[in-house]
């Protein structure tokens, strides 16, 4: 039977009060019929101090008056506490917040306890009404006030509609048609009602345009082609090339191509009008000459079903890590820059200076010998 004062401060007739520290404070044992004590803080001019004290209530009455002298005591109600009759104990819910607040900070009160004349604009919660309230110097007014259509001025007596829908039931339309004849339409599978499990499919086909719902590309799964020229019919011949067409090869200019990195097949040009900034190149003789001629088998490869094939055996060629080391000018690397293959069709390229070089000295012996002929 016991009630806590929080810390907290007041101004009591213009005597400050300033608490530090949780104040207990006892409630009389209860009485046979409920009653209302009320918790106060007194002054006491003559002593000169401000106590807190419970004033006890009349057991079935209202709670205890307030005594409020001009030169004697004076007290300011801080909070009621309902005693139940017979009660053993004083439960959160009994007390009650009954303090008065001053001043021109925003506050927290209720009807019966906030500033009966507050300066002009003081703004709180009423925690009676839920609501926010100030003062406009005659009485205090709430700040959102719920608005209602009868309360609205110079609303406009109608309301041309914009374009709309609506979702009321069927029956509250007028001048409805009695019957709707259906027109040509289709339907998602989700909005059919009723729909059996499954179907058992017959043999049927649809057209494309009759496929709701279809997306616009469709990327392609990983896969793998046996070879590439497997589509393209019989292979012919002409003039000792292969041919990937099914047609008779027909014309009389032929040209080299090369393949990209994405197997484009392009001409290779070799006219100086599609040629700028032409210049010599200096080949060191040796190193076309320490060039290595091999022979090695090709590797197995697997297909992405499993299936071994088995590289070509003795296949002749250079091997282009080698070649990097002395000509990298016809090595080719992929596109993570790692090397590839040579461009064979430059080693003949590569080997003219080595010809020139030998043509020359040749020659440069030729006129030795003569030279030597002539003085015996």
């Amino acid at each position: 039977m016991k009630v806590s004062v929080q810390p907290g401060f007041a101004l009591v007739r213009g005597h400050a009060f300033f608490s530090t520290a949780v104040e207990v404070l006892p409630i009389a044992t209860a009485d046979t019929a409920a009653r209302t004590d009320r918790i106060v803080l007194r002054l006491n001019p003559t002593a000169n101090n401000i106590t807190l004290a419970v004033l006890k209530g009349t057991p079935g009455g209202s709670a205890p008056a307030l005594t409020q002298t001009d030169t004697d005591l004076f007290e300011i109600s801080l909070g009621l506490v309902t005693v139940g009759a017979s009660a053993s104990n004083i439960a959160l819910s009994a007390v009650t917040d009954d303090r008065s607040f001053l001043g021109t900070r925003v506050g927290t009160w209720t009807t019966a306890t906030r500033p009966a004349s507050a300066r002009v604009g003081r703004l709180g919660l009423n925690r009676t009404t839920s609501k926010w309230e100030y003062w406009d110097g005659a009485a205090w007014s709430d700040l959102a006030p719920v608005v209602s259509w009868t309360s609205i001025t110079d609303k406009p007596s109608t309301f041309p509609p914009s374009a709309h829908s609506h979702t009321v039931d069927y029956n509250d339309l007028v001048n409805k048609p009695g019957t709707f004849p259906p027109s040509g339409h289709q339907h998602w599978w989700d909005q059919i009602l009723g729909r059996p499990a499954d179907f058992p499919p017959s043999g049927h086909s649809h057209w494309w345009d009759q496929i709701l719902g279809r997306p616009g590309q469709f990327p392609p799964t990983d896969h793998w082609h046996g070879q590439y020229l497997e589509s393209w019919g019989t292979i012919n011949r002409a003039n000792g090339s292969d041919r990937p067409h099914s047609y008779t090869p027909a014309g009389s200019n032929w040209y080299a191509v090369w393949v990209d990195g994405n197997h484009n097949f392009c001409r290779n040009t070799s006219s100086i009008r599609f040629k700028e900034n032409v210049r010599d190149i200096r080949i060191t003789p040796a190193d076309v000459l320490s060039l290595r001629p091999r022979v090695y088998d090709r590797k197995p490869t697997t297909d992405e079903d499993g299936k071994i094939t088995e590289g070509r055996k003795n296949e002749y060629g250079l091997i282009a890590e080698e070649v990097a080391q002395t000509l990298p000018e016809i090595v080719v690397y992929d596109e993570a820059g790692q090397i590839d293959s040579v461009r064979y069709d430059l080693l003949g390229v590569a080997l003219l200076p080595v010809v020139q070089d030998q043509a020359h000295r040749l020659a440069a012996l030729e006129k030795r010998v003569e030279e030597l002929a002539r003085d015996r």
